[in-house]
């Protein structure tokens, strides 16, 4: 409406100068408003159906490298709006996060793709930024900052790619969702083999720090595990790479098959990576599984993170961080609407356990309260393809017999384009 307007008044002006200068200007004016539209057509994504298929299921990133149909500049969003209310509690609304998409193709085989995220209103980070130049049919090179592919949600977390209105706990604690880093590698699939392959080096997490008062502060601790140490690209230190691998298998119908690891030391800054204790080793490896039949969908994942040079780092930091990680779950799910319909109203129930104390090192006396179990149930009703509407009950636990873990009702709103 600002353009409209200001365009009037200067057509308005150009009316007012004498002929030779009207052309001139009328011609300005019509280059202008043809690169405007222009400009505003080309963003635009070709959307497709958001599919429940986990075999042609894309992620945010995966759309729009895979969306640009000969248009150069792509753009996109999602976001989630969600109310979580403990037991005997106030409730609590939040702008969880909105995500603003943007891919940019130079070329045939070159591309560029950043998200740039608000979280909770009022802080904002970049998730992603990294180019991606496909070498041939069966490999990309990438570099910049990407998802580590761990699991299923690190990587597919959108939204409207599952169910309750809070990711699962184990992407949260164990495999710390959003998880990303800066790093090179290489990706891509075999048809004829229907396997897809990640292989990354990265940055890895961040363990410890001068604290300024002549002691060394600790990232990691017991009851999140390594989720301290995520470095999200700001000015991130490095003194060893880290390795990621994920293959995907997609040869039986409607199933796909994740097998991810992750090796490799943590970092510290420079006058502490000779402290013993500053570093820990790091081995984690993640099995995942998607199914979709006809209405019925379900999903499933294991992951086991073995942590050494645990005794030593709480000695330096005072932290009570676990020698090993533990967590799976499973979840079913029933579409309630018959086939024919373009929504989508699923019932589901998912069991996840969770433990990031299932073993310590030295005289660490596991603590009972990190071994954690949550059975969530409720309902997603996809209204539209990128539109869903979520409500769920979670039943709350941990292995200490007297805790009184709050249950949690919860509802939200997400959206994807």
């Amino acid at each position: 409406m600002c353009f409209i307007f200001a365009a009037s008044i200067k057509l308005l002006f150009i009316i007012s100068l004498n002929k030779k200068e009207v052309n001139i200007k009328m011609k300005r004016l019509i280059i202008l408003l043809s690169i405007l539209v222009a400009s505003i057509s080309s963003a635009q994504i070709l959307q497709d159906s958001i599919t429940f298929d986990p075999q042609k299921q894309l992620n945010a990133a995966q759309r729009i490298l895979s969306g640009n149909y000969g248009k150069a500049v792509t753009v996109g969003a999602y976001g989630e709006v969600t109310y979580n209310q403990p037991e005997a509690l106030n409730g609590e609304l939040d702008v969880q996060r909105l995500v603003l998409l943007f891919g940019y193709k130079f070329n045939e085989k070159t591309q560029f793709v950043t998200e740039i995220e608000f979280e909770h209103v009022e802080e904002v980070f970049i998730e992603q930024a990294f180019v991606n130049y496909n070498v041939g049919p069966n490999v990309n090179l990438r570099g910049g900052l990407m998802l580590v592919p761990m699991g299923i949600t690190n990587e597919f977390h959108e939204p409207t790619t599952f169910n309750g209105v809070e990711r699962p706990a184990i992407d949260n604690v164990i495999i710390p969702t959003t998880w990303r880093e800066i790093g090179f590698g290489v990706s891509g699939r075999f048809n004829n083999l229907s396997l897809g392959y990640q292989a990354y080096i990265f940055n890895g997490f961040k363990s410890t720090a001068f604290d300024g008062e002549g002691g060394v502060s600790g990232y990691l601790k017991g009851s999140n595990g390594l989720r301290g140490g995520r470095q999200k690209a700001i000015q991130s230190t490095i003194d060893s790479p880290t390795l990621s691998m994920k293959f995907d298998y997609y040869g039986i119908p409607g199933l796909r098959l994740g097998l991810s690891g992750y090796f490799g030391n943590t970092q510290a800054e420079d006058d502490v990576e000779e402290i013993d204790g500053a570093n820990i080793g790091i081995s984690m490896i993640g099995l995942d599984a998607r199914y979709a039949l006809h209405r019925f969908t379900a999903r499933g994942q294991y992951v086991h993170g073995s942590l050494s040079g645990t005794e030593a780092y709480n000695n330096l930091t005072g932290k009570d961080l676990g020698s090993e990680l533990l967590g799976w779950y499973l979840e079913a799910a029933y579409n309630l609407l018959t086939q024919e319909k373009s929504q989508r109203l699923f019932a589901f129930l998912r069991y996840e356990k969770y433990d990031t104390h299932s073993d310590t090192d030295g005289v660490l006396v596991r603590n009972d309260a990190y071994n954690r179990n949550d059975l969530t149930t409720g309902l997603s009703y996809h209204i539209a393809p990128g539109v869903v509407l979520k409500g769920d009950y979670q039943f709350r636990g941990n292995g200490v017999s007297s805790s009184n873990v709050a249950n949690r009702l919860n509802f939200g709103i997400g959206v994807w384009f």
